[in-house]
């Protein structure tokens, strides 16, 4: 019997190479220019189920499981590149990751299939389920719900521009606040992984490297608003996910390195 994940892993390795090393930039903008009309499209497309006889051959796969694979693969891939180089956003960094999840989700479906060992009843009454569910939960407690918080203490300290009121000053408030939403998320995903691996030097050292880079501009910039209303944002950034982190680290029973 075939384990799932000695299927899906060799699986996913192959999705990797021919998504992201075996197709050039040339190929991706002419599918994006001429779409179903693209041979690149349907060269890709077979290339990722072709691809797959490889692991399939190495687990012992029989062939017409193979040839079922194939197929399956190659015309699911077509369709999913298909809608996202047709959509109008398709650029976006949210629909890489529905292309992606796509991707995955046939490639995990397939393996689900082939072993047949895994079910709904063996994964719940697995003992490391509880700990990827709390993980899970943990990662995205500190994502979108904590930036939330964190605005909403913010709001009590807005920024005040009163050196100048052009437009170019006003967009260079609002990019240093979008930048450092993202910086926020980097930064708490770091702080997360580091203390549920029991690390907590290296959240100090998170902490001092952003301490460098993100300040020093503003120090130089000498408004003490700006200065004071990232730095709150920051600090309120880490006392939260160090206090989601430490509690978790203690329901995995997390040893401190």
């Amino acid at each position: 019997m075939l384990n799932f994940f000695g299927v899906l892993i060799p699986f996913l390795l192959i999705h990797i190479i021919c998504d992201f090393y075996l197709q050039s930039n040339k190929w991706v903008e002419k599918k994006k220019a001429h779409t179903y009309r693209s041979s690149e499209l349907y060269l890709h497309s077979l290339l990722h189920g072709i691809a797959l006889v490889i692991p399939a051959l190495v687990l012992g796969i029989h062939w017409r499981s193979i040839i079922c694979l194939i197929t399956i693969v190659a015309i699911s891939h077509f369709f999913i590149d298909l809608w996202k180089v047709t959509t109008v956003k398709g650029d976006k960094f949210s629909y890489f990751i529905i292309d992606q999840a796509l991707h995955v989700l046939v490639l995990a479906i397939i393996a689900f299939h082939m072993t047949g060992g895994l079910t709904i009843d063996t994964i719940l009454q697995n003992e490391k389920f509880s700990n990827c569910i709390l993980i899970i939960f943990g990662y995205l407690l500190i994502l979108k719900p904590t930036s939330i918080v964190i605005g909403s203490v913010l709001q009590k300290y807005p920024i005040s521009n009163t050196n100048t009121n052009t437009d170019t000053d006003n967009i260079g408030i609002n990019g240093l606040v979008a930048g450092g939403e993202l910086i926020g998320y980097l930064e708490r995903v770091l702080i997360l992984t580091f203390t549920l691996v029991g690390s907590y030097a290296a959240v100090g050292f998170v902490l001092a490297a952003k301490s460098i880079f993100r300040f020093g501009e503003l120090n130089k910039s000498n408004d003490r608003g700006m200065t004071e209303y990232v730095l709150i944002g920051s600090l309120l950034s880490v006392v939260i996910t160090t206090l989601i982190g430490t509690l978790m680290a203690f329901g995995l029973d997390v040893k401190i390195k």
